[in-house]
């Protein structure tokens, strides 16, 4: 999917000490029949990534991701995000969302990256705490509009 997240004041050792030990590991972000969210009517199977370590795996090294299906990253607080694609093959829709879970930005149609360290960001345009990868296109096939609701199953922790 996406690739990695950048939080305002995270030294850049950080994270690219998380990548390379999100490399390492066979194991992945919880995911299930009971994780799903839905938004515009839509209903999404997601992986969940709420740690720093899936946060910064994301969807890379990935071919493909289903249809209807995303991922889902939780962070602890509502800032400033900025997502990017490195080592991510696949182009995607990221949308944030606020603590209220109400879509607060979108970059859309986001294409793949293989440029490394090289890769640009793609910021929030606003504080968000919630992050939805879906996808390139499903933003348009939705119609999707800032202060759209993102509902949880009851599976997925949000508090």
């Amino acid at each position: 999917m996406f690739a990695l997240f950048f939080s305002r004041g995270m030294p850049m050792r950080l994270i690219k000490t998380a990548v390379l030990f999100s490399g390492l590991m066979l194991g992945g972000c919880a995911t299930g029949s009971n994780t799903w969210v839905e938004l515009g009517g839509q209903r999404y199977q997601v992986e969940i990534a709420d740690d720093d370590t899936e946060r910064a795996r994301g969807l890379m090294f990935r071919d493909e991701m289903a249809a209807g299906h995303g991922m889902l990253f939780i962070h602890d607080a509502e800032e400033p995000q900025a997502y990017w694609m490195k080592n991510t093959h696949i182009p995607l829709d990221i949308l944030y969302f606020d603590n209220a879970r109400r879509l607060v930005s979108q970059q859309r149609d986001v294409p793949p990256c293989a440029l490394g360290d090289g890769c640009p960001p793609y910021p929030s345009n606003a504080p968000a705490r919630f992050v939805l990868e879906l996808n390139a296109g499903e933003a348009a096939r939705l119609k999707l509009e800032n202060g759209a609701e993102l509902i949880f199953s009851p599976a997925i922790p949000h508090s």
